[in-house]
């Protein structure tokens, strides 16, 4: 009896309240607030839950959340990048004028922009591991160098602010059937994106979960100084999640040419903010060292099915940016009093 009474009393073995292994995870307030939006939106309009809105906020959702996996991977990292918006435009704008203006077949034009893209995510990486300055300071640097250059070259290549006709060259239309095509559910079309959006999510999810570079991500963005001390490796981990975030850029950049066949010179303009807005909602902390890719996947879909949302409720859709910022707080906040709740439930 007295052994039982031990074991009964010992708190190594002691069952951890379901509520409280909930609360814990970064992704748990995001998914409540879905489904309060989803409920919400749901009874405001038919359109809103009939299958062509889903196709739609799905569509809104798919292109965020793409671009949030790598930025919530790099702000668990401790990092910014907030040249990753304009980078879309620059990936896919140069995969377009090397391919309609220049001549060279799409596939190597798009092996060229990937190489490119890397370059730059390269670049940020190893400047903000070298110099030590904030990498909001360095992206933000590459930011302004990235849009004057988008569209300084456009309009010296084109005398316009766009790129087109990509849908004209040979080679275009098995890269159509693959990136830029749509299923039909429901009498519904969505778009394939969709789909690649779900898979980069597990895939990005696997990464960060159960790799050992997933575990550098969190020592790296936890205490940098500390984790170098035990050997882990800070800077390469940086600047690997600096070339992952340009390279997920190059695949958004170019499905969105490969889609519509033209890009306009400003594409992905303050997009990066939209960004760290579905990652922060999505659980991440911007200190770095929390934070999990299925929420960010979360956040996004929260902000697709908000922007289509007030729009078939029949509202101003000026408002939409009041709603955004009203979330991106309440997130802060609630991350916040988590993180501070998973930190008490350790001891």
């Amino acid at each position: 009896m007295t052994a039982v009474t031990a074991v009964t009393g010992d708190e190594r073995v002691a069952d951890v309240n379901l509520l409280r292994r909930l609360l814990i995870k970064p992704e748990f307030g995001s998914l409540i607030g879905a489904v309060v939006v989803l409920v919400f939106f749901a009874t405001q309009s038919d359109v809103f839950r009939s299958t062509s809105g889903v196709a739609n906020w799905l569509d809104t959702a798919s292109t965020v959340g793409l671009m949030a996996i790598p930025v919530a991977l790099l702000m668990i990292g401790g990092h910014f990048d907030l040249s990753a918006g304009v980078q879309t435009g620059t990936a896919g704008l140069a995969t377009g004028i090397m391919t309609t203006y220049w001549g060279l077949h799409v596939y190597a034009s798009l092996a060229v922009s990937l190489l490119l893209m890397l370059g730059i995510g390269f670049l940020n990486g190893y400047l903000v591991v070298r110099t030590g300055l904030p990498s909001f300071i360095i992206t933000l640097g590459t930011f302004l160098g990235l849009q004057g250059i988008n569209l300084g070259v456009t309009k010296q290549v084109t005398n316009t602010v766009q790129v087109s006709n990509l849908d004209l060259v040979p080679g275009y239309q098995p890269l159509k059937d693959v990136f830029g095509s749509t299923i039909s559910i429901g009498g519904s079309r969505f778009q394939i994106a969709i789909l690649w959006w779900l898979l980069f999510t597990a895939l990005g999810s696997y990464l960060l979960l159960k790799t050992r570079f997933g575990n550098w991500i969190f020592a790296t963005g936890g205490d940098p100084q500390a984790s170098k001390n035990v050997g882990v490796p800070t800077g390469r981990t940086t600047i690997t999640l600096f070339m992952l975030t340009s390279a997920f850029a190059w695949f958004v950049g170019n499905t969105q040419i490969i889609r519509f066949g033209t890009i306009q010179a400003q594409v992905g303009i303050g997009q990066e903010l939209i960004f760290i807005v579905a990652a922060v909602i999505g659980g991440c902390l911007l200190t770095g060292g929390y934070g999990s890719v299925i929420g960010a996947a979360v956040g996004a879909l929260i902000f697709g099915m908000t922007q289509q949302g007030i729009v078939y409720a029949g509202w101003n859709s000026d408002w939409f940016k009041l709603f955004v910022g009203a979330m991106l707080l309440l997130a802060v906040l609630a991350n916040q009093a988590v993180r501070r709740y998973a930190e008490q439930s350790r001891r």
